[in-house]
């Protein structure tokens, strides 16, 4: 039986690329030319740190579209509220959203059989496995995950036959 795996995962070659374009744009910067600014990737969490609350939301938008460049889709980023303020900088984490959560996992699984598709759907930790009769009925399941908007980017893989 043809069968498949939905997960959400971030390649970590791509984030670090990411990061150093950024601080390479980071130094060529008119706007930041003078200011104490640093964009710094550890454990996989990039830490933006600036002297204002402005120049870390500027940072932000310079990451996000090094991230799309590289192909790693917004909706993969958590990043904080607020800048965090300890002396005289401010700083923001941008988290990357690895693998696929219980609740979001059961909102999956609810989706696809909310959609009258007959396959069958097993949550196996952080990925979820889609089987069916027909690859047909598979290549429904996902477009119907990709037209979902759950807030989290999801890959297919291991697709057999």
């Amino acid at each position: 039986m043809p069968s498949f795996d939905i997960v959400s995962e971030v390649e970590t070659a791509e984030i670090l690329n990411a990061s150093e374009n950024s601080e390479r744009e980071l130094a060529t910067r008119f706007d930041f030319r003078g200011v104490k600014a640093s964009i710094d990737l550890k454990d996989g969490v990039i830490t933006l740190s600036a002297e204002a609350d402005f120049q870390c939301r500027q940072m932000l938008d310079i990451v996000s579209k090094n991230l799309v460049k590289r192909n790693i889709d917004p909706n993969s980023i958590d990043v904080d509220d607020d800048c965090e303020h300890s002396g005289k900088t401010f700083s923001l984490a941008v988290r990357f959203k690895q693998g696929i959560d219980q609740p979001t996992a059961k909102k999956l699984v609810k989706l696809v059989k909310d959609s009258k598709i007959k396959v069958q759907t097993a949550i196996q930790g952080e990925k979820i496995r889609v089987t069916g009769k027909k690859r047909d009925l598979l290549q429904e399941v996902i477009a119907l995950v990709r037209a979902a908007e759950l807030g989290q980017a999801f890959q297919f893989e291991n697709f057999r036959d």
